[in-house]
């Protein structure tokens, strides 16, 4: 009756790693020759891992990654001049911690979107926390936020964010209203947050996506002096994944 009672309250006060611990203990045999200390410590262990699990699954669930990538997935055989020890380096997150940021260049299918959305799942496996976002759809927010006075509950929320990916990087030019916006944001983050910037388009190429120079100059420099570079090239990932591709390979192999 009494651990009956006991796994009630359990229950009641949800600590549901406790008490499936418990269960696992009073239905099995094997846990009768350990100590009340190791037996308490294997219960504890089943509860803390249970809210870890959760906290990690909140946190990337806040990110709101565009795909779920993870770092042992990683290509690294593609001819894209992805090299596996610099990628894994930056895996590490040294560059968070330090504040840096990351910038990710090359064509289309290249593998940007897998590698930023993976460098952010490992940074949430770290216990950091992250955020997505589209460049097309943050632009659109940020202007809309503008409008209707919400723009600084936006911006500092973003701000707040251990890393932020940025996807798809100045794909659709830069009005001025824009590059204004982008500039309060950046700096707010600016040696005290990490962004991943992914891009289609070389750094060379950047300034002139933006319709007014001194605003381009603004963004830039808070972003380009303090990042991390992977140039990618090659062909399409995409191509190189796709079930038809496969099979035209092999039947040409056959052939």
């Amino acid at each position: 009756m009494l651990i009956q009672q006991t796994m009630e309250k359990l229950s009641k006060m949800k600590l549901t790693g406790i008490l499936a611990g418990l269960q696992e203990q009073l239905e099995s045999p094997n846990f009768s020759s350990l100590s009340f200390e190791d037996r308490l410590g294997l219960v504890v262990d089943r509860e803390f891992q249970l809210r870890e699990n959760r906290t990690m699954d909140r946190r990337l669930k806040e990110t709101k990654l565009r795909i779920r990538a993870e770092i042992e997935d990683v290509d690294y055989q593609a001819p894209r001049n992805l090299d596996k020890s610099y990628f894994l380096e930056l895996a590490g997150g040294s560059w968070i911690a330090q504040h840096h940021n990351l910038i990710l260049t090359g064509p289309t299918g290249c593998g940007k979107t897998f590698l930023a959305c993976a460098l952010a799942h490992r940074a949430c496996r770290d216990g950091l926390r992250a955020s997505y976002q589209h460049f097309p759809r943050l632009i659109r927010e940020l202007v809309i936020a503008n409008g209707d006075g919400t723009y600084h509950k936006l911006a500092n929320k973003l701000a707040q964010r251990d890393i932020l990916v940025i996807d798809d990087w100045l794909r659709d030019p830069v009005t001025a209203e824009q590059g204004r916006l982008l500039v309060d944001l950046l700096d707010d983050r600016f040696r005290t947050k990490s962004t991943l910037l992914a891009s289609q388009l070389p750094v060379s190429a950047w300034h002139e996506r933006f319709k007014d120079p001194t605003l381009a100059d603004a963004v830039l420099d808070r972003i380009v002096h303090d990042s991390y570079r992977i140039e990618l090239n090659g062909d399409s990932m995409r191509k190189r994944t796709s079930t038809l591709a496969k099979e035209e390979r092999l039947r040409r192999k056959k052939g």
